[in-house]
């Protein structure tokens, strides 16, 4: 039997020659003024009306071979980025010719400059990271907690990988971790004025949670942070690209994403923001290398803003591709398109989940295209989607419930994130799968 899972050379070239139709037109001019200063000159997407999704379904190879309602784990590439890469690696092969370049000075101004774009920030606020959590641990060590003690605040729907990074300060003896429990799935605020104090240096979240797309009252969190003298950092990396963030209008100090999710980009490279009035006072620069300067003669010149966050290593010039790709893709796009295109599918999976036996655990209010479900038995949901699909198509997950008596139990469940490849085909198929 064929495994039709590989594509083959006819299939991938059919594909690298398909035109893009899907993307809203570029212009060197942008009358409604919308993103004035927010992308690079002659880039700034035009405030038209809604894409075609369907011509955007095309671009994702995947999408027409395959089901996957998991764009919250990582997110197919485009066949822009597929054509990109194939003329990076010509490039390395052969040397420059048409086509054929490496990732530019300017592409990595550009890529900055749209990623600071969709959250509202400056260009200079950007700095280049190998992923989210090491741009969190960027901003822990820039901020000195070590010598500097003082409690640091998280809630338990944060990424694993942050709660690992504080408790183990807390066991050492920097900091005092207090962890915030969650109510019904959500973050409340009377949890987390009582958690705040005047020795709160921090505030971590994820602004979307990784467990159920559950969004924070995060100005409202930021508010009361400040008002102690506490900063807040965001995990930003299961909203960016898909749900609308501005930065300063929510009060976030500093924040990371990774690319390899809604900025449809890969493994290996990410984005930190840190708020131009902090950067080299209040969080320092810890680390030094190349990136961080520009090389005069006989002098060393640091590069302005962000850049002296930069890691000590040569950056990864292929997720460096994808990423510019897939900004420009999102960017095009538009994120408010994009989470109105996602809201409708994942308004399907709240209403028509449950009533066949998979309770919600998302906020029905909840902004995100990430929606949860507690599965009863997840063998047999696994089988099921096994036997329809034969390969994984949601993340299926255990997660810690806190119940009204503040004890946690272990629960299973399957987290699925819709993306603008998916349409409600997708959403039947896999309704008719679990019924």
């Amino acid at each position: 039997m064929a495994d039709d899972t590989k594509i083959t050379r006819r299939e991938f070239v059919g594909t690298m020659a398909a035109a893009s139709t899907a993307l809203l037109p570029i212009s060197k001019s942008n009358p409604e003024g919308t993103f004035a200063g927010r992308f690079p000159a002659g880039t700034e997407p035009v405030s038209t009306g809604a894409p075609d999704f369907a011509a955007v379904r095309a671009d994702f190879p995947r999408a027409a071979r395959k089901l996957w309602l998991a764009a919250s784990e990582t997110h197919p590439f485009n066949i822009n980025t597929l054509r990109a890469l194939e003329n990076y690696t010509q490039y390395r092969t052969l040397g420059p010719g048409e086509g054929r370049k490496s990732f530019t000075r300017e592409m990595q101004d550009e890529v900055k400059q749209r990623f600071a774009g969709i959250i509202n920030a400056k260009q200079e606020e950007i700095a280049f990271c190998l992923s989210t959590t090491d741009g969190e641990n960027i901003v822990v060590a820039g901020l000195d907690l070590q010598k500097r003690g003082g409690n640091v605040v998280i809630d338990d729907l944060h990424f694993e990988a942050s709660e690992y990074m504080y408790s183990t300060l807390a066991q050492k003896g920097h900091i005092e971790l207090r962890v915030v429990r969650h109510r019904n799935w959500k973050v409340e605020m009377a949890d987390v004025e009582k958690a705040i104090d005047k020795d709160t240096r921090l505030v971590s979240m994820a602004l979307v949670s990784n467990v159920n797309g559950y969004m924070h009252e995060v100005k409202a969190i930021s508010d009361l942070a400040h008002a102690h003298g506490a900063l807040i950092y965001g995990d930003i990396i299961q909203g960016a690209g898909c749900t609308p963030i501005d930065v300063q209008a929510m009060g976030i100090d500093c924040a990371a994403s990774s690319t390899y999710k809604w900025l449809m980009g890969d493994f290996g490279l990410g984005f930190l923001y840190v708020r131009e009035d902090l950067q080299g006072t209040v969080i320092k620069q810890t680390r030094y290398g190349l990136r961080q300067i520009r090389m005069g003669s006989g002098s060393f010149d640091p590069r302005p803003g962000a850049a002296r966050y930069e890691g000590t290593t040569t950056m990864g010039y292929l997720p460096g591709i994808c990423a510019y790709e897939g900004l420009k893709y999102v960017t095009n796009l538009g994120v408010e398109h994009i989470r109105t295109h996602a809201k409708r599918l994942t308004d399907r999976l709240q209403k028509e989940l449950p009533p066949i036996g998979y309770p919600s655990i998302t906020p029905l209010d909840c902004p995100t295209p990430i929606v949860s479900f507690l599965t009863p038995d997840s063998e047999a949901t696994r089988n099921k989607l096994n036997k329809a699909f034969g390969e994984r198509v949601v993340s299926q997950r255990k997660w810690h419930k806190t119940n009204e008596q503040g004890q946690t139990e272990t629960v299973s469940g399957m987290r699925i994130g819709i993306s603008v490849y998916n349409n409600d085909d997708d959403i039947d198929q896999f309704l008719n799968a679990l019924s």
